[in-house]
């Protein structure tokens, strides 16, 4: 959940145009797809199966995306983006109807994954081949990195309150850290689930609440 302190709608304008690759997770929340239209952007989200965890190995150093994108090519071939399309289009539906299995093949890349692998990021392949060995249902690199991110399946709800037999979230945390000792790279783990709530104002001025008229956190 991103929170923001409203004082007037410029400021809701210059978060979003300061990050317009983000905005539409930032600001509606859960799965986002968008567009651009040429005009504007047009967002929809995409439904997040129940139960899907999120286990992040989260380096120490800070990944500058300036030095991802260098690494990529100003071209791709017809293979590998026809690769990709297809990708895409598999990864969406598995998300839409709920097919966790499906997830591994869905965020296969061919445009960017190697190339940083390759340049950056050695841990990635073995991190995320560890990862899926341990239980999940996918593993793959967040947006330019350095984040490595792997999907886990469990009953839905707060995983505190699910039997260890139905987990694997614990299992791949530690298959990806182990990887990461082995490579020398220092970092931590953190297992969260998605959120559906996206921006949130907590705060207005003018506030909207009245006397007989309460919004939600009385703003």
């Amino acid at each position: 959940m991103f929170i923001i302190y409203l004082n007037s709608f410029s400021t809701l304008t210059k978060i979003i145009k300061s990050q317009q690759s983000n905005q539409p997770k930032v600001i509606y929340g859960g799965i986002q797809i968008g567009i651009h239209n040429g005009t504007r952007w047009i967002t929809e989200r995409v439904p997040s199966p129940p139960g899907m965890q999120l286990v992040m190995f989260i380096p120490d150093f800070i990944g500058k995306t300036s030095a991802a994108r260098a690494v990529l090519k100003d071209t791709v071939s017809r293979a590998d983006a026809a690769f990709n399309i297809g990708r895409v289009a598999f990864l969406v539906h598995a998300l839409a109807v709920g097919n966790l299995d499906n997830l591994k093949w869905g965020v296969e890349d061919r445009m960017h994954q190697p190339q940083r692998a390759q340049a950056i990021y050695p841990h990635l392949y073995p991190m995320i081949k560890a990862a899926e060995e341990a239980g999940a249902c996918c593993g793959y690199l967040s947006g330019a990195g350095p984040t490595v991110m792997a999907l886990t399946s469990g009953a839905s709800g707060d995983i505190f309150t699910q039997r260890e037999k139905e987990r694997t979230d614990f299992s791949v945390a530690k298959a990806m850290m182990q990887v990461a000792q082995a490579y020398n790279v220092k970092g931590r783990i953190v297992v969260t689930q998605g959120t559906q709530e996206g921006a949130r104002v907590v705060k207005v001025e003018p506030p909207f609440s009245t006397a007989d008229i309460t919004f939600r956190d009385n703003v």
